[in-house]
């Protein structure tokens, strides 16, 4: 038996005009790994948006394998992603001074990206647009329903194609819920304060790390207003290339680096101290985190910002994002760089009824992580009310993707396997907590030395 099956499918860039252009769609199937396969696969797909599924081929058939077992696994790079004519931007030089750029040089990467897609229709890389292709992918692979998992935004995407070719569909599972009224980014800094808010409620719970670092929602506040009025100018090395650079530190870039460790409870455990570094100007913590995760070209940006140009940014003013920011923590530093780049990037049509609520009774297991800084669980509340066949999980102690923990794995198999949360024992959620916060760089309980 074959590990995986590779190809392509041609489909029109302007899928209403039917003609003009064409472009490959990269597939990959892993078989199941029997001789009498269920007939319906599961379909994987990526969040983002922006990223490619075949290239999770290996880690996707290994996280899934009890999947795997009676069905087929299939895995497409969404239009505009990995290998299916991928929307990518110009990296431009890996620096110091690109990670901490202003806003005006991020947009003009913007406009040189744009620049470089000429011989691309921006506008045909909406996710309607590709949940089209995903059928069309359905039917040339012979498979009359499939299974859905999508993750993050491959949530929305699950139902938009739900909505779309709904006879299709045994049944979905939604982690880490991104629907399409979600109006992203909009809500980033209410959604990622209430993850720092219960990480820094876990701190003080903690003797030690209360006694290691007092005082973090305060000085977290004081470390930004300070930086938003002026920027610290300090020497840091990169941590890839190790090339040493003077760069001027924003509240928009330490903000944006917390951000982003607030997804994974991982990471998360680092940043009291990491926030103490930082309240004494030693960034360098911080940039290593913020630069330890996937590589930027693993997203597609021209792709990202197709999507959220179409379908959230219209959706958005200013003062939407000034009323949501104020007094929080992340103030507007989340939202206002997409809505900039959104000003420049040319937008593709949405169907009216494309915010409106997905009806549907198909079986839906909805998987929230109870401290996701970017789909938290009321999301999920809010796409289950209209789902009566939905069954909403919330993991405690886990961030953005239930999938990466050992009982979110066994829930989904278990769940595709009985095409139904009717049930499903839950009960492993339980043990889940978020890890130790470190105290030292040697971990959260370092040994002491010996006398």
């Amino acid at each position: 038996m074959p590990d995986a099956y590779c190809g392509t499918l041609s489909v029109f860039e302007d899928r209403s005009a039917r003609t003009g252009r064409r472009i490959d769609l990269n597939v990959v199937v892993l078989p199941a790994a029997t001789d009498t396969p269920q007939p319906d696969p599961l379909v994987f797909l990526a969040g983002g948006p922006g990223q490619g599924a075949a290239d999770m081929a290996e880690l996707v058939g290994r996280v899934l394998d009890k999947v795997r077992r009676q069905r087929d696994l299939v895995l497409v790079d969404q239009r505009g992603t990995g290998k299916s004519n991928p929307l990518d931007c110009p990296s431009g030089s890996d620096s110091l001074q690109e990670v901490f750029s202003s806003e005006e040089a991020s947009l003009r990467r913007v406009q040189a990206c744009l620049v470089s897609l000429h011989d691309d229709d921006v506008r045909q890389y909406t996710t309607s647009i590709a949940m089209d292709d995903l059928d069309d992918i359905r039917t040339y692979l012979g498979y009359n329903r499939i299974n859905l998992y999508g993750a993050s935004y491959g949530t929305r995407a699950a139902l938009v194609y739900l909505r779309r070719h709904g006879t299709h569909v045994r049944s979905m599972v939604l982690d880490g819920v991104a629907p399409t009224s979600m109006q992203l980014p909009l809500f980033a800094a209410r959604d990622a304060e209430r993850a720092l808010n219960r990480l820094l409620a876990d701190c003080d719970a903690s003797r030690e790390c209360r006694k290691a670092y007092p005082g973090l929602p305060a000085r977290i506040r004081t470390l930004l207003s300070r930086l938003a009025a002026s920027p610290a100018r300090v020497r840091l090395v990169h941590p890839r290339t190790g090339v040493a650079d003077t760069v001027e530190v924003t509240a928009r870039s330490v903000a944006g680096m917390i951000f982003g460790a607030l997804y994974a409870p991982t990471t998360a455990a680092l940043l009291p101290m990491l926030i103490d570094n930082a309240s004494h100007d030693d960034f360098q913590g911080l940039l290593a985190l913020a630069l330890a995760g996937d590589a930027p070209e693993s997203i597609s940006v021209g792709m990202q910002l197709s999507v959220l140009c179409s379908e959230d940014a219209p959706r958005i003013s200013i003062a939407d994002v000034d009323r949501e920011a104020a007094g929080r923590i992340f103030g507007g530093y989340l939202a206002k760089d997409q809505l900039a780049s959104c000003e420049r990037w040319p937008r593709g049509a949405v169907d009216a009824d494309y915010y409106e609520p997905v009806k549907s009774d198909v079986p839906a297991l909805i998987l929230s992580g109870d401290i996701d800084p970017v789909t938290p669980a009321s999301w999920g509340d809010i796409v289950a009310q209209h789902l009566p066949r939905a069954r909403h999980l919330i993991a405690p102690g886990t961030g953005h993707g239930v999938i990466g923990t050992p009982c979110g794995t066994r829930l989904i198999a278990e769940f595709v396997d009985r095409g139904s949360g009717d049930g499903l024992d839950a009960s492993c959620l339980q043990s889940l907590k978020r890890p130790p916060f470190f105290l030292t760089l040697a971990g959260p309980d370092p040994v002491p030395a010996a006398r």
